[in-house]
């Protein structure tokens, strides 16, 4: 507290700021290390810790929420106990570690990221979510001591991958540990706070949804920068705007005329005219609309003061393409003095890398953009490469970054604004809008704090954008977190090997995911309930002083029921009758379609047979039309009447050659009788006589029914009938409970009886190839277990090793990547093709038991992969591939990750010995000195 602020205060409220501060000594001593005074929500969490309670912070992107989590670590060092400061990304991990060295020292200070091993002993220990977790099942010594564990960017447990690993975590933590969870802002906090509590004890949920700098939302509309909303008295201090903000009436009319322009083309447009990125586009009214191109966009924001400023393409190509076009626009945004200083740091950041190297890297292009102020940031990138960009960033050398949304995900890069070039992205199947999750994220990182009196977020201008919709993406919390959990067969093992098995299943039904379920279930419940309490009440109305009514009425459903089973059994019969009917014809038979749009003679083109579906019959018919038909066309069989001669070359789009063999067709079937006509005539049995003796048994037990003879029968029926309809939708909800009920622990049986099966579990004991699993943590883990069982890897060399290895780790970025993958010769081909054959058996294993876990083994990284280990130049590896240096080595590091594992799993076989070989020669250049700065 300030001195100007405690003059301001009575003395009674001294007296109880006396208090507050004598209950949190180390608080106070915290908060005096700080330049601004703490923020309530920061002050609220801080005294919930010291006071012995885990808490649950969540707060919008740049709100301030890590001097929590640091104040754990204060807290943890006063108190002489250990804090592990876990993060989802390694490069989080870096910085978190890099701050905190600056505070308190290297040697107070430890990072585990599979990586690097700092001083893993220290009393704080920066580390990767996936490190806690393996530690745990290892029951890691470096665990004694441990007093609080900070969990950033808790929010990752919805990620599909990897958010188990934060639920295994919370779960496994000893109770004796304060869990601090730092949380973007997500629509049900206090859902998850409740899941905290009930897992982890005292725990205090504290949402903050103001931000310490206001966010101003603009649309930019070619050089133009227009408010997203009309009211000038918008809260832009909340971390979302209140639905139902008025949107600007200028952006509306824009939105207008750009759909006028769509209806109206203007024919004097030059082909070379067209509209285009940073051209002028012809609207219906004779105004022109600009789409603001890249360049435009950056000089905008440098004269208004907008700079520094993230621009979010959701593309790597795009990314680079931008930095590109700045150069060649001749963009300069530094001084001579921050020029100098930027080209000082690159060099010596990246002087260890080769030289040849850095010309492969695109190096001197990628320090040209740096030094003018613009540069990239994606994933493509080489780390060293990023992190000078993050570092250049953070210092106000570098002005604007061109990056994917990657960025979002935690790295310490706020910017006065924040650009969207675009509100929809490839998300790994199709072009998907981004949702108000995202959007949030994004513009969560525009406005420094101490830095900048406010925040802007843009969004450019694009042909067909709706401005409400925009609004809809800023003014609403409607993004929940949803628990991604499941139980891996790595997991299984670890947990039945630590627990039993019992106890195992019972702690699974502890995760957030169960949780979740079983709140949904609580309102099905309720449903079902109201549905029971209907049922009786619709009962007590059908009730018939002559007998049991509810008995008479399952008569009559029973009658309808049979003879409408009798009627579908014909038509099912019917429907394979008229297929086998159709996979009989044959090019020039003459048939009657029964049904459809084209009933009526035609003659075959093509059966349309194949072995995977039903038969599509090519038809040209009388009226001289080509089509394909389909099994609807066919309810009841065809034969042929007679046949035509079709010529080999007909072809069904040439008009002259329909006309010719519809004129022949109708020439032909003039005197025929059709066999829809004959069908008329002809009554079809709808039942065999078993169904007929059972309705006329159920016929005379209704008529002998006491209740037949009720003059109210019609009224009890209709109640009855309602009876009916409610318990068939009561019956629905129960089914529903009853998936829900247990979903986790049904999981975790099915992937024990795959265990079972395989024999790495025998009962509630794991054996002795499952303690091989139990050092795998891939996703890919049973098939690296089985692989090592059978052998496969035995006399490989280190290169061969990696390269089959890779195939585990790999996955395309484009799932329909159908190009052959290169591959090694000799003894690495044979030996990922029994891997392939390997999965397919446990794939089929899986289905068997309902499980989906194991993907195919990709091999888009085996002979990169084997050409790395084998002391390829840089150079020569990624020409042979389509990777961008920052994937290389991404996937290299996942490599190396799975070889150490299965160098720990092998045991005491010459295996071991191979795999750490390996890691000796695929951890060198780019890779190892990634690794370091990384």
């Amino acid at each position: 507290m300030t001195e100007r602020e405690e003059t301001e205060l009575s003395p009674s409220e001294k007296y109880a700021a006396f208090q507050r501060d004598r209950r949190h000594p180390v608080l106070v001593d915290f908060a005096g290390q700080y330049a601004f005074p703490l923020d309530d929500f920061q002050v609220a969490a801080c005294r919930e810790i010291e006071d012995g309670r885990g808490v649950l912070v969540a707060a919008p992107t740049g709100s301030g929420k890590t001097v929590v989590g640091e104040f754990a670590v204060h807290l943890a060092i006063a108190s002489g106990r250990k804090c592990f400061y876990t993060t989802p990304i390694k490069a989080l991990s870096n910085q978190k570690y890099n701050d905190l060295v600056a505070r308190y020292g290297a040697d107070q200070v430890g990072l585990l990221t599979g990586d690097n091993v700092v001083n893993g002993e220290a009393p704080i220990v920066v580390m990767t979510t996936e490190v806690l977790r393996n530690m745990l099942y290892a029951g890691s010594r470096t665990l004694l001591g441990l007093g609080f564990v900070v969990m950033d960017e808790v929010h990752y447990l919805a990620d599909r991958m990897r958010g188990a690993v934060w639920e295994e975590v919370i779960i496994h933590l000893p109770e004796s540990v304060s869990v601090v969870s730092l949380s973007a802002t997500v629509s049900n906090a206090e859902e998850f706070g409740e899941w905290l509590e009930t897992v982890r004890g005292d725990t205090t949920t504290i949402v903050e949804e103001k931000r310490p700098v206001p966010l101003f939302q603009h649309v930019m509309v070619g050089r133009r920068l227009l408010d997203l909303f009309a009211s000038s008295d918008v809260d832009a201090s909340a971390g979302f705007v209140k639905e139902g903000a008025p949107v600007n009436s200028e952006l509306v009319r824009i939105a207008r005329d750009d759909w006028a322009s769509t209806r109206m083309k203007d024919r004097r447009t030059a082909r070379d005219k067209r509209p285009g990125r940073g051209g002028p586009k012809q609207v219906g009214n004779g105004r022109r609309v600009w789409i603001p191109s890249r360049v435009d966009v950056i000089e905008r924001l440098d004269r208004e003061r907008l700079l520094p400023a993230i621009v979010f393409i959701f593309s790597r190509v795009g990314c680079d393409a931008a930095v590109t076009q700045c150069l060649n626009a001749n963009v300069r945004l530094t001084s001579t003095e921050e020029r100098d200083a930027i080209y000082q740091y690159v060099e010596d950041r990246c002087r260890h890398l080769d030289d040849d190297d850095l010309h492969v890297l695109g190096y001197h292009e990628f320090l040209d953009g740096l030094t003018r102020g613009v540069a990239a940031h994606h994933a493509g990138m080489l780390p060293a490469f990023k992190q000078c960009v993050e570092e250049l960033y953070v210092r106000g050398l570098c002005k604007v970054v061109f990056a994917t949304e990657t960025l979002a995900l935690g790295i310490n890069m706020p910017a006065r604004t924040v650009v969207i070039e675009k509100l929809s992205k490839w998300n790994g199947e199709a072009h998907a809008d981004i949702t108000p999750g995202e959007y949030t994220q994004l513009t969560g990182r525009a406005g420094r704090r101490g830095l900048d009196v406010e925040g802007h977020g843009v969004v450019l201008w694009q042909p067909g954008m709706n401005p409400r919709e925009v609004a809809g993406l800023a003014s609403t919390r409607t993004y929940p977190l949803r628990s991604s959990f499941r139980p891996s067969y790595n997991m299984a093992v670890n947990l039945v090997n630590q627990f039993g098995r019992e106890r195992a299943r019972a702690t699974l039904e502890l995760s957030f995911a169960q949780f979740q379920a079983d709140k949904a279930v609580v309102g099905l419940a309720r449903q079902l309930r109201k549905s029971e309490d209907a049922l009786d009440g619709y009962a007590e109305a059908a009730t018939c002083h002559l007998g049991d009514f509810m008995e008479y009425a399952a008569l009559r459903r029973r009658i309808t029921d049979v003879e409408k089973g009798a009627a579908r059994n014909r038509r099912t019969d019917r429907r394979g009758e008229a297929a086998a009917s159709l996979a009989r014809l044959r090019p020039g038979d003459v048939i009657e379609v029964p049904a459809g749009k084209f009933a009526g003679f035609a003659v075959v083109i093509d059966p349309g047979v194949s072995g995977d579906g039903d038969p599509r019959p090519q038809v040209v018919t009388v009226d001289r039309q080509a089509r394909r038909l389909a099994m609807t066309d066919f309810p009841v069989p065809v034969e042929s009447l007679t046949r035509l001669k079709v010529p080999k070359s007909f072809s069904g789009r040439n008009p002259q050659m329909r006309r010719e063999l519809s004129d022949l067709l109708r020439s032909r079937t003039r005197d025929l009788t059709p066999p829809s006509r004959q069908r008329a005539n002809r009554r079809d049995t709808p039942v065999d006589d078993a169904t007929e003796r059972e309705i006329a048994s159920l016929r005379k037990q209704l008529k002998e029914h006491p209740c037949h003879q009720c003059p109210d029968r019609e009224d009890h029926s209709r109640w009855s009938e309602r009876w009916f309809k409610l318990e068939r939708d009561a019956q629905t909800l129960k089914r529903r409970v009853e998936q829900r009920t247990n979903t986790v622990a049904r999981t975790f049986d099915r992937v024990c009886s795959v265990l079972t099966t395989l024999e790495y579990l025998a009962g509630d004991q794991v054996t002795d190839r499952g303690r091989h699993l139990m050092r795998i943590y891939t996703d890919m883990d049973l098939v690296a277990a089985e692989s090592l069982r059978h052998g496969l890897w035995d006399d490989l060399s280190a290169s061969e090793l990696a390269s089959v290895l890779s195939v585990l780790v790999f996955e395309a970025r484009r799932a329909d990547d159908s190009s052959v993958p290169r591959l090694p010769g000799g003894r690495v081909k044979d030996v990922i093709g029994e891997m392939v054959r390997l999965w397919g058996d446990l794939d089929a294993l899986e289905r068997e038991h309902k499980l989906d876990f194991l993907r195919e083994p990709d091999l888009g990284f085996a002979w990169a992969a084997y050409r790395w280990a084998e002391g390829d130049d840089l150079d020569d590896v990624l020409g042979g591939t389509s990777l961008a240096a920052g994937d290389f080595v991404r996937w290299m590091k996942q490599l190396l990750d799975l070889t150490g594992q299965v160098a720990d799993a092998a045991g005491d076989s010459p295996l071991r010995g191979v795999a750490r070989q390996a890691v000796h020669r695929l951890k060198r250049g780019i890779v190892a000195y990634s690794s370091l700065t990384d």
